[in-house]
C-alpha cells in the first residue's frame, strides 16, 4: 500500500485503468456488470468475491469518490448516496431499531429535523435535544435506550460549534455512536473521527461538489457501522449516479484549496461585518468573539465559509437586505464558489416553530452567507450597499 498523504489520495485515488489507458478515469455509465460464466455471477451474489455487481449499489464511480473522502477523514470505510439526506436517512435507518433514542444537538438542518420529529417517531424512534451551548446538560439526557449521538459541528446555520473531543469521550463512556454532520467544515478543515465519532457524513452536494452542480451525499467511519449502512442502502435504493459520483469525485481533488480560500475570503468578510452599522451580531467559528472560539481552534484548521450575522432590524430589515443585494446570489444552497446569501427564517428553516428557531439562534433577522471565491472586495462592496440599503 503506498504511504501518501490524505490530499495525495484526493487527487490520486482512482477507479482501476481500463484497456484504454486514461489518465482521467472515465463515467461508467451502466446499470450492470457482465460475468464470465455462472459460477463468477454465484460468487459475486454470495459476497465470495469482490467486482461490481448491479449499479444500484456497486459502481466504480461511486466507489472512487467513496474511496477519496474516506482517505481524507482518516475512516475505515464510506459509501456515497444520492444526496447529503439521503446519507442522514441511511444512517438513521440502518442503525436504529424501534425504541431507540437519539440524543442531538437542537441546531441541525431543518430536513434533518423533520426526520427525528415526524418519521422516525412512526417507527418508534425518539429524541431529545441538547443545546451546543450547554454541555453539562448532555450527560444526564443519555438513556439507557440512547443507541446514537447525533451533531453538526458548524451548524447549520447559527455556526455553533460542540466540542468533538469532550463529544468522543462521552460517547465512548457511554457507549452510543457517534455521529458528526460534517459537512460545513469538510474533512479537510476538521475530521472527526480522530476525536472519536464512529461516523463522518457529507452532503457532497455542498463543498465537495463546490460549483453548484450535482447533488450527493457520502458517510465514512468504522467498517462495520459502514456496511450496515452500505447494507441498507442497498436494499432501499438510494443510488448516486455514475455521472455525479464521477464529477464529485473530481471536485475532490481541489477541495483542500479550494477550503482555504473559502476560509481566508468567509474571515476577512467576517472581521469587516463587525461593528457595522445596522449589524447586531457576527458569528464566524475563527472570530475571537464567537463564545466558542477556543474549541474552534482546537478542532478546526480554518473557519470555513460560512458565517451568520444578525440585522438590527429584524425580519423586515432582512427581507429589505436579501431584496438588496445584487451581486450575491439567493439560492438554497451553500459551499459554492459564488458567494450566497438565505434568510433561514423563511426558508431552510420555516418549518420550525418560531419557538424551536429561537431555541437554535435563528432570529428573524439572522442572514447566512456562504463565501465564495469572487473577488472579496466585490463582495463585501455588496453586501455593504445591501446594508445601507435596509436600513434606510
Amino acid at each position: 500500500m503506498k504511504d501518501w498523504r490524505p490530499q495525495t489520495w484526493a487527487v490520486r485515488a482512482q477507479a482501476e485503468e481500463s484497456t484504454h489507458h486514461e489518465h482521467s478515469v472515465p463515467m461508467f455509465l451502466t446499470s450492470s456488470f457482465v460475468f464470465e460464466d455462472s459460477e463468477e455471477m454465484r460468487a459475486a451474489f454470495a459476497g465470495e468475491i469482490d467486482r461490481n455487481i448491479y449499479a444500484r449499489f456497486t459502481n466504480p464511480n461511486v466507489e472512487e469518490l467513496s474511496e477519496k473522502v474516506r482517505r481524507l477523514e482518516g475512516a475505515e470505510a464510506g459509501h456515497s448516496m444520492a444526496t447529503g439526506m439521503a446519507a442522514v436517512f441511511a444512517t438513521f435507518g440502518a442503525l436504529l431499531s424501534s425504541g431507540d433514542h437519539i440524543l442531538a444537538c437542537r441546531s441541525l438542518f431543518g430536513s434533518t429535523h423533520t426526520i427525528l420529529t415526524k418519521i422516525l417517531p412512526r417507527f418508534g424512534i425518539t429524541h431529545t435535544y441538547v443545546d451546543a451551548a450547554d454541555p453539562d446538560s448532555w450527560p444526564g439526557e443519555i438513556r439507557e435506550n440512547t443507541r446514537m449521538i447525533f451533531v453538526e459541528t458548524p451548524t447549520n446555520p447559527a455556526v455553533d460549534l460542540v466540542d468533538l473531543k469532550w463529544l468522543g469521550k462521552l460517547a465512548a463512556e457511554k457507549g452510543v455512536i457517534l455521529v458528526v454532520d460534517n459537512c460545513f467544515a469538510t474533512p479537510i478543515l476538521q475530521r472527526p473521527i480522530e476525536f472519536g465519532a464512529h461516523l463522518s457524513l457529507h452532503s457532497a452536494t455542498k463543498y465537495i461538489d463546490g460549483q453548484g452542480r450535482v447533488m450527493g451525499g457520502v458517510v465514512v467511519g468504522g467498517k462495520d457501522l459502514v456496511q450496515e449502512i452500505y447494507d441498507f442502502a442497498r436494499a432501499t435504493g438510494p443510488s448516486l449516479s455514475p455521472f455525479n459520483a464521477w464529477v464529485l469525485s473530481k471536485s475532490v481533488e481541489t477541495l483542500e484549496v479550494r477550503m482555504e480560500k473559502h476560509s481566508e475570503n468567509a474571515l476577512v468578510a467576517a472581521r469587516w461585518l463587525e461593528g457595522r452599522t445596522g449589524v447586531a451580531s457576527v458569528r464566524y467559528p475563527f472570530l475571537p468573539s464567537h463564545p466558542q472560539y477556543k474549541i474552534a481552534k482546537s478542532q478546526m484548521s480554518g473557519g470555513g465559509g460560512v458565517l451568520a450575522f444578525v440585522v438590527e432590524g429584524g425580519l423586515e430589515q432582512g427581507k429589505r437586505f436579501m431584496d438588496s443585494v445584487k451581486l450575491c446570489s439567493l439560492t438554497a444552497n451553500l459551499g459554492d464558489t459564488r458567494t450566497i446569501v438565505s434568510h433561514p427564517a423563511s426558508t431552510t428553516h420555516a418549518k420550525l416553530t418560531e419557538e424551536e428557531r429561537q431555541a437554535v439562534g435563528i432570529t428573524p433577522g439572522l442572514i447566512r452567507i456562504s463565501v465564495g471565491l469572487e473577488d472579496l472586495r466585490d463582495v463585501i462592496a455588496d453586501v455593504e450597499q445591501a446594508l445601507e440599503a435596509s436600513t434606510t
